[in-house]
Protein backbone atom coordinates (compact mmCIF):
# COMPACT_ATOMS: atom_id res chain seq x y z
CA UNK A 1 0.00 0.00 0.00
CA UNK A 2 1.77 3.40 -1.14
CA UNK A 3 0.46 6.68 0.30
CA UNK A 4 -0.75 9.51 -1.67
CA UNK A 5 2.05 10.51 -3.20
CA UNK A 6 0.34 14.18 -4.41
CA UNK A 7 -1.30 16.02 -1.59
CA UNK A 8 -4.37 17.76 -2.73
CA UNK A 9 -5.50 21.07 -2.26
CA UNK A 10 -9.08 21.15 -2.36
CA UNK A 11 -9.38 24.26 -4.07
CA UNK A 12 -7.72 25.46 -7.44
CA UNK A 13 -5.63 28.30 -6.70
CA UNK A 14 -5.91 29.54 -10.34
CA UNK A 15 -9.64 29.66 -10.75
CA UNK A 16 -11.05 29.49 -6.73
CA UNK A 17 -12.98 26.87 -7.76
CA UNK A 18 -13.73 23.58 -5.80
CA UNK A 19 -11.66 20.88 -7.04
CA UNK A 20 -12.21 17.02 -7.22
CA UNK A 21 -9.95 14.30 -5.37
CA UNK A 22 -9.51 12.04 -7.60
CA UNK A 23 -7.36 8.89 -6.58
CA UNK A 24 -5.72 6.02 -9.43
CA UNK A 25 -5.42 2.79 -7.77
CA UNK A 26 -4.04 -0.50 -8.99
CA UNK A 27 -6.76 -3.02 -8.85
CA UNK A 28 -5.14 -6.57 -7.72
CA UNK A 29 -7.38 -9.76 -8.77
CA UNK A 30 -9.80 -11.17 -6.33
CA UNK A 31 -10.87 -7.06 -4.73
CA UNK A 32 -14.10 -5.85 -5.46
CA UNK A 33 -14.70 -2.32 -7.09
CA UNK A 34 -16.37 -1.30 -3.41
CA UNK A 35 -15.88 -0.45 0.69
CA UNK A 36 -17.82 -2.69 1.94
CA UNK A 37 -19.16 -6.55 1.55
CA UNK A 38 -21.22 -8.47 3.69
CA UNK A 39 -18.77 -11.84 2.66
CA UNK A 40 -16.36 -10.90 3.92
CA UNK A 41 -14.05 -10.83 0.53
CA UNK A 42 -11.59 -7.91 -0.36
CA UNK A 43 -12.46 -4.74 -1.01
CA UNK A 44 -11.17 -0.76 -1.99
CA UNK A 45 -11.31 -0.61 1.94
CA UNK A 46 -8.63 -3.07 2.30
CA UNK A 47 -6.41 -0.92 0.13
CA UNK A 48 -7.72 2.89 0.78
CA UNK A 49 -8.05 4.92 3.82
CA UNK A 50 -9.76 7.74 2.52
CA UNK A 51 -13.06 8.49 3.18
CA UNK A 52 -15.40 10.28 1.12
CA UNK A 53 -14.69 8.72 -2.41
CA UNK A 54 -16.44 6.15 -5.00
CA UNK A 55 -15.19 4.29 -7.88
CA UNK A 56 -15.77 5.88 -10.93
CA UNK A 57 -17.07 2.98 -12.47
CA UNK A 58 -16.32 -1.02 -12.17
CA UNK A 59 -14.02 -3.57 -12.85
CA UNK A 60 -14.58 -7.31 -12.40
CA UNK A 61 -13.31 -8.89 -9.13
CA UNK A 62 -11.37 -11.25 -11.78
CA UNK A 63 -9.77 -8.41 -13.70
CA UNK A 64 -7.03 -6.03 -12.17
CA UNK A 65 -5.71 -2.92 -13.15
CA UNK A 66 -6.64 0.97 -12.95
CA UNK A 67 -9.82 1.94 -10.68
CA UNK A 68 -10.45 5.50 -10.99
CA UNK A 69 -12.22 6.70 -7.45
CA UNK A 70 -13.09 10.49 -6.82
CA UNK A 71 -15.24 12.29 -4.42
CA UNK A 72 -16.95 14.20 -7.45
CA UNK A 73 -20.57 12.88 -8.57
CA UNK A 74 -20.18 14.90 -12.00
CA UNK A 75 -16.81 13.56 -12.62
CA UNK A 76 -17.61 10.05 -11.46
CA UNK A 77 -20.99 10.35 -13.82
CA UNK A 78 -18.29 11.50 -16.76
CA UNK A 79 -15.78 9.02 -16.19
CA UNK A 80 -18.34 5.71 -16.04
CA UNK A 81 -21.53 7.24 -18.12
CA UNK A 82 -21.61 5.59 -21.31
CA UNK A 83 -22.95 8.66 -22.72
CA UNK A 84 -19.62 10.68 -22.52
CA UNK A 85 -17.90 7.80 -24.29
CA UNK A 86 -14.65 7.98 -22.35
CA UNK A 87 -12.28 5.60 -24.09
CA UNK A 88 -10.10 2.76 -21.78
CA UNK A 89 -7.73 0.72 -22.67
CA UNK A 90 -7.51 -3.00 -21.43
CA UNK A 91 -4.53 -5.93 -22.34
CA UNK A 92 -5.85 -8.90 -22.24
CA UNK A 93 -4.13 -12.27 -22.46
CA UNK A 94 -6.35 -14.72 -24.15
CA UNK A 95 -6.10 -18.09 -25.37
CA UNK A 96 -4.39 -18.87 -28.94
CA UNK A 97 -2.90 -16.36 -31.10
CA UNK A 98 -5.51 -14.01 -32.92
CA UNK A 99 -5.44 -13.43 -36.56
CA UNK A 100 -5.66 -10.25 -38.56
CA UNK A 101 -9.51 -12.00 -39.02
CA UNK A 102 -10.05 -11.62 -35.54
CA UNK A 103 -8.53 -8.49 -34.99
CA UNK A 104 -10.41 -6.83 -37.24
CA UNK A 105 -13.53 -8.43 -35.98
CA UNK A 106 -12.80 -6.93 -32.60
CA UNK A 107 -12.08 -3.73 -34.39
CA UNK A 108 -15.32 -3.64 -36.16
CA UNK A 109 -17.65 -5.03 -33.63
CA UNK A 110 -18.58 -8.29 -32.77
CA UNK A 111 -22.49 -9.03 -32.13
CA UNK A 112 -22.59 -10.22 -28.74
CA UNK A 113 -26.36 -11.52 -26.89
CA UNK A 114 -27.29 -7.72 -26.00
CA UNK A 115 -26.43 -6.33 -29.41
CA UNK A 116 -23.06 -5.35 -32.00
CA UNK A 117 -20.67 -3.63 -30.16
CA UNK A 118 -18.99 -0.37 -31.14
CA UNK A 119 -15.96 0.10 -33.34
CA UNK A 120 -12.73 -0.51 -31.32
CA UNK A 121 -9.22 -0.43 -31.70
CA UNK A 122 -7.56 -3.80 -31.64
CA UNK A 123 -3.62 -5.06 -31.93
CA UNK A 124 -1.74 -7.72 -31.04
CA UNK A 125 0.96 -6.42 -28.07
CA UNK A 126 4.06 -8.46 -26.49
CA UNK A 127 3.38 -9.01 -22.65
CA UNK A 128 3.31 -5.96 -20.41
CA UNK A 129 7.03 -4.67 -19.74
CA UNK A 130 5.83 -3.80 -16.01
CA UNK A 131 3.54 -7.01 -15.51
CA UNK A 132 2.89 -8.40 -12.12
CA UNK A 133 2.69 -12.44 -11.48
CA UNK A 134 -0.78 -12.80 -10.77
CA UNK A 135 -1.78 -14.64 -7.53
CA UNK A 136 -3.05 -17.06 -8.19
CA UNK A 137 -1.30 -17.99 -11.81
CA UNK A 138 -3.92 -18.23 -14.48
CA UNK A 139 -4.49 -21.62 -15.98
CA UNK A 140 -2.50 -22.89 -18.70
CA UNK A 141 -2.85 -26.24 -21.52
CA UNK A 142 0.30 -27.17 -22.45
CA UNK A 143 -0.61 -27.01 -26.31
CA UNK A 144 -2.45 -23.95 -26.74
CA UNK A 145 -0.04 -21.22 -26.45
CA UNK A 146 -1.44 -17.50 -25.72
CA UNK A 147 -1.02 -13.98 -26.56
CA UNK A 148 -1.49 -10.48 -25.35
CA UNK A 149 -3.94 -7.83 -26.84
CA UNK A 150 -4.36 -4.38 -26.36
CA UNK A 151 -7.92 -3.21 -26.62
CA UNK A 152 -9.49 0.35 -26.32
CA UNK A 153 -13.27 0.72 -26.26
CA UNK A 154 -15.30 3.69 -25.98
CA UNK A 155 -18.62 1.79 -24.24
CA UNK A 156 -18.26 -0.06 -20.89
CA UNK A 157 -20.65 -3.11 -21.08
CA UNK A 158 -20.42 -5.88 -18.39
CA UNK A 159 -17.98 -8.21 -19.17
CA UNK A 160 -17.51 -6.68 -22.42
CA UNK A 161 -13.97 -7.32 -23.48
CA UNK A 162 -14.18 -10.72 -22.34
CA UNK A 163 -17.25 -11.73 -24.47
CA UNK A 164 -16.24 -9.84 -27.30
CA UNK A 165 -12.51 -12.09 -27.27
CA UNK A 166 -14.53 -15.26 -26.56
CA UNK A 167 -16.68 -13.83 -29.43
CA UNK A 168 -13.76 -14.20 -31.83
CA UNK A 169 -12.65 -17.25 -30.41
CA UNK A 170 -9.53 -16.46 -28.10
CA UNK A 171 -11.32 -16.45 -24.52
CA UNK A 172 -9.62 -14.03 -22.18
CA UNK A 173 -7.34 -15.60 -19.19
CA UNK A 174 -6.32 -12.20 -17.86
CA UNK A 175 -7.92 -8.83 -17.57
CA UNK A 176 -5.80 -5.75 -17.03
CA UNK A 177 -7.04 -1.80 -17.53
CA UNK A 178 -4.34 0.06 -18.37
CA UNK A 179 -5.98 3.27 -19.21
CA UNK A 180 -9.19 5.39 -18.52
CA UNK A 181 -9.08 8.95 -20.29
CA UNK A 182 -5.37 10.14 -19.67
CA UNK A 183 -4.91 8.45 -16.68
CA UNK A 184 -3.09 5.09 -16.55
CA UNK A 185 -1.16 2.48 -14.86
CA UNK A 186 2.11 4.05 -15.13
CA UNK A 187 4.25 3.71 -12.38
CA UNK A 188 1.85 2.12 -9.94
CA UNK A 189 2.34 -1.97 -8.49
CA UNK A 190 -0.35 -4.26 -7.96
CA UNK A 191 -2.58 -2.15 -4.50
CA UNK A 192 -0.59 0.88 -4.85
CA UNK A 193 -2.42 4.18 -4.93
CA UNK A 194 -2.19 8.21 -5.44
CA UNK A 195 -3.88 11.13 -5.61
CA UNK A 196 -3.50 13.22 -8.70
CA UNK A 197 -4.53 17.25 -9.23
CA UNK A 198 -8.12 16.95 -10.91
Amino acid sequence: MTPSRKPLSRKSQASGRESARVILFNKPFDVLTQFTDKEGRKTLADFIPVPGVYAAGRLDRDSEGLVVLTDNGQLQARISHPDHAMSKTYWAQVEGIPDEAALQALCKGVELRDGPTQPARARLMDAPVQLWPRDPPIRERRHIPTAWVELTLSEGRNRQVRRMTAAVGHPTLRLIRYRVGSWTLDGLGPGEWYTVQS
